[in-house]
């Protein structure tokens, strides 16, 4: 069990947001440019992301692709999400720590779940995007909490549990999307908890 927290800061993409969708039309972009097959060029995608790489930024590498559009439009909130958050809002405090564009609290507020949150740190207006640390001593400074006091939780081992950990914060894996790909290489990737969507945080938060 996880004793002394006070804050609980959480990612948003695929850890709050299911980016499925997003990243289907992101293959179909890709398959379309190169002229490949869909399911070819997801298959190689998920290579990538099994060997600890991120497939769709290493597609655009190796076709030498232009900047593809995020469709930001196909995201959608996980079921269990809101229903989670309004139990641990009732306990903790919560917190984004996310690489997000502008526009994040706008989009928290169009899914319903703003109400929950109490602090919204995204790369955009911080001017510092993860896995750099400092975005997360941001937080922490925000939210006046000391890291040890403090959760987060992401779908990234590199993005989120790495990080945070180095500065000294709790860590719980959601292995969702294809973060759930990540192999483990060493002590320093290793969270403190392992959950298969959010809805499972709440057996022992």
């Amino acid at each position: 069990m996880l004793e002394n927290i006070e804050w609980i800061f959480f990612d948003i993409g695929s850890t709050l947001v299911d980016e499925r969708l997003v990243y289907e039309h992101t293959f179909h972009d890709i398959a379309e440019l190169t002229n490949l097959d869909y399911t070819f060029i997801y298959d190689e995608a998920l290579e990538y992301y099994k060997q600890n790489k991120k497939g769709d930024i290493e597609l655009g590498i190796k076709y030498n692709l232009p900047k593809r559009k995020w469709h930001i439009e196909d995201e959608i909130l996980y079921k269990d999400v809101s229903d989670c958050l309004e139990i641990l809002n009732k306990k903790y405090r919560i917190g984004i720590i996310a690489n997000q564009p502008l526009g994040t609290k706008s989009r928290l507020e169009r899914w319903g779940i703003m109400k929950y949150i109490d602090l919204v740190i995204a790369s955009a207006e911080e001017g510092v995007s993860k896995p750099n640390p400092k975005i997360f001593e941001i937080a922490l400074r925000k939210a006046n909490c000391k890291s040890n006091n403090a959760v987060m939780i992401g779908d990234r081992i590199d993005n989120d549990i790495v990080p945070a950990k180095k500065i000294g914060m709790r860590t719980i894996w959601v292995k969702q999307g294809f973060g759930a790909y990540w192999q483990i290489t060493g002590d320093y990737e290793e969270p403190d908890y392992i959950v298969k969507n959010i809805s499972e945080l709440c057996n022992f938060l």
